[in-house]
């Protein structure tokens, strides 16, 4: 196992930050409690979340304000050094102690690979984006979440997932996940 589906997250997800404007920061999100810049803060401080469960250490990055500064950069930076983490030996094979449990490396770069794409459809969406985003991994990250998403993570703001949304037949890949993760497509 590689840490493929979490690189091609972060491409995908990277290609959507490159593309959001400095005045729409304030606009709203899918994600109801964030806006844009706040979306944004998320997404870099949850490269940190992993990486410092990937070490052994508490959460980390949560507090900073990333869409002040380069965020790309940040992104960048954080994202590269997660995937070495991924890439280490024997990595995936090893469990994690994260604040919500115990979990092999395989489900924790699960974990990262879908927040990191999820959010980046989030921003695309927020910001006048296509949110068809690359399809073939969509697919992939819908397949796993439907199979590890129990109906106990959802539920009204504080559970990690809301309920399933319906999509309209035909819808790609990226809409499908998101509406399967409780995103209004």
């Amino acid at each position: 196992m590689s840490a493929q589906p979490y690189e091609q997250a972060c491409a995908s997800t990277r290609q959507v930050l490159e593309n959001v404007q400095a005045e729409q920061m304030q606009a709203g999100t899918p994600c109801a409690s964030w806006n844009v810049a706040e979306l944004i803060n998320h997404v870099v401080g949850a490269q940190h979340f992993f990486l410092a469960g990937m070490q052994g250490q508490p959460p980390a990055g949560g507090d900073t304000n990333w869409a002040e500064g380069d965020y790309l950069a940040a992104f960048d930076e954080a994202s590269a050094q997660v995937r070495e983490a991924f890439s280490a030996e024997g990595a995936l094979e090893q469990n994690y102690q994260l604040p919500f449990g115990e979990m092999p490396g395989f489900a924790v770069m699960g974990l990262a690979s879908t927040d990191t794409f999820q959010h980046g459809w989030d921003l695309a969406k927020a910001t006048g984006q296509s949110t068809d985003l690359n399809s073939e991994l969509a697919g992939q990250l819908l397949a796993q979440s439907r199979q590890s998403i129990q109906d106990s993570f959802r539920g009204p703001e504080g559970a990690p997932f809301g309920a399933e949304q319906i999509c309209s037949d035909g819808a790609c890949n990226a809409d499908q996940l998101a509406a399967f993760l409780g995103r209004e497509v």
